[in-house]
């Protein structure tokens, strides 16, 4: 472990000041919907868990379309739907004691052929989900088909190239694929939202892709949620700016993640006030040589997790074509050292001036306190954990990565207090080696 003491002190100070300056909290402007009202009842919607109401769902969000916009009701009961299209200036509420149920699959529209998303919408603005009712994708017989490479599955919620999104205190529950699926969209909220599916590990009834929410663009704030799921608990890719996440409690998943497509840039990010238990990352960026971009200002703070795979995993080798490379929880510095170098491209990962501050983690048994891994033509650069405290059997890693500062941390494992494993790495703990 190489120690530069003041050169990295003050290279790191400033990446971190700058940091700190550009990170910032996010309002994204909220969508304003006409003040008129459609029951899906009024438009032949039976409320009796039999009949198909996909006809007079869609009846009723198009007469909302047609007077210039308004609320779309579901009241409360059992309602069989299928594939439904929104439009702008639309307020999609589930009443509580709403269940809004996805057709079975063996009548689903297009069934694994085709994989229709339930609720679609492209190029929409002024859009709202909300109301203390529940989405129940019935998805437990179509998890099996994410083994098949030609079969589709539906996803929950698939917008694209919005604006104004909201997405309110609904329950969402065993979608066929991902729950909330947002990209290249701008000013998006998700607040208050449940979202539950059994683990990807469950040894009766595992699920599979089974993101809670995927979002991607600019503007970005999702707080007060309640997610365990069988996948991602949330994920963004390239081209995502200015997230804010707080006040979110985390249980089965893969963690708040980060790719694996970072392309277009990832920036300025606050992650805060969350809890993590039996996840199996804390928090996850992972990227590789053919699609990464920068991935850069990102801030985590005041974070608690318990029982977790792995607290801090960050990675430029996800997709290692080698064996050898591709356990991270027992991945060596003598085995990293060996990892090819490339020349760097477009698309190479530059991951640069992240904070992790304030978290106290527990990691599962035989697990590892955490890894940061760049690339030998690429290393991660000006990371700062600070008030870091871990507790696991393995020691954090750290691979081809320089201006790293460990301030008032404690990693304990079994290798002692704060023993690091680190190759061609600059690494600068407390001051002193």
């Amino acid at each position: 472990m190489k120690i530069r003491c003041s050169v990295i002190a003050m290279i790191s100070f400033l990446a971190l000041q700058q940091l700190q300056a550009q990170t910032a909290l996010v309002t994204p402007a909220l969508p304003v919907i006409p003040n008129k009202t459609f029951n899906i009842k009024d438009f032949g919607a039976a409320a009796d868990a039999q009949t198909d109401n996909t006809s007079a769902i869609q009846k009723a969000i198009d007469a909302a379309n047609t007077a210039g916009g308004g609320k779309v009701v579901v009241p409360a009961g059992v309602f069989l739907c299928g594939p439904l299209q929104f439009v702008n200036n639309l307020n999609f509420q589930l009443d509580s004691g709403a269940l809004l149920k996805l057709l079975p699959i063996d009548k689903y529209p297009g069934g694994t052929t085709t994989g229709t998303d339930f609720i679609s919408g492209t190029k929409l603005h002024d859009v709202a989900i909300t109301g203390k009712g529940t989405i129940d994708g019935q998805g437990s017989p179509w998890w099996p088909f994410a083994k098949e490479k030609d079969a589709k599955r539906p996803r929950m919620i698939s917008l694209k190239d919005c604006e104004k999104l909201l997405i309110e205190n609904v329950t969402l529950m065993n979608s066929p694929m991902f729950h909330i699926a947002i990209s290249r969209s701008n000013n998006v909220t998700v607040s208050g939202v449940i979202v539950r599916a059994p683990a990807s590990t469950d040894p009766v009834n595992p699920s599979h892709n089974t993101d809670a929410c995927d979002v991607s663009g600019k503007d970005i704030l999702i707080k007060n949620c309640d997610i365990s799921t069988g996948d991602d608990n949330f994920t963004c890719g390239g081209g995502t700016f200015n997230v804010h996440i707080m006040h979110c409690k985390y249980g089965y998943g893969h963690g708040l993640s980060i790719g694996s497509y970072t392309k277009g840039g990832v920036s300025n990010f606050l992650i805060e006030d969350c809890s993590f238990t039996n996840t199996e990352c804390g928090i996850r960026i992972k990227s590789d040589r053919d699609r990464g971009g920068q991935v850069q200002n990102l801030t985590y703070r005041n974070l608690t997790m318990t029982n977790v795979g792995i607290p801090i995993l960050m990675y430029a080798t996800y997709m290692a074509p080698d064996k050898q490379y591709r356990n991270l929880q027992k991945l060596t510095p003598e085995i990293a050292s060996t990892y090819p170098a490339a020349p760097v491209t477009d698309l190479t990962p530059i991951y640069s001036n992240i904070k992790f501050e304030n978290i106290t983690a527990t990691a599962e048994a035989g697990r590892r306190a955490g890894l940061i891994w760049g690339l030998p033509e690429a290393a991660i650069a000006n990371i700062s954990l600070e008030n870091v405290n871990i507790t696991a059997d393995n020691p954090f890693g750290i691979f081809f990565a320089k201006n790293i500062t460990l301030q008032h941390c404690k990693f304990i494992t079994k290798e002692g207090v704060n023993k690091l494993a680190t190759v061609n790495a600059e690494v600068l703990l407390d001051g002193k080696q």
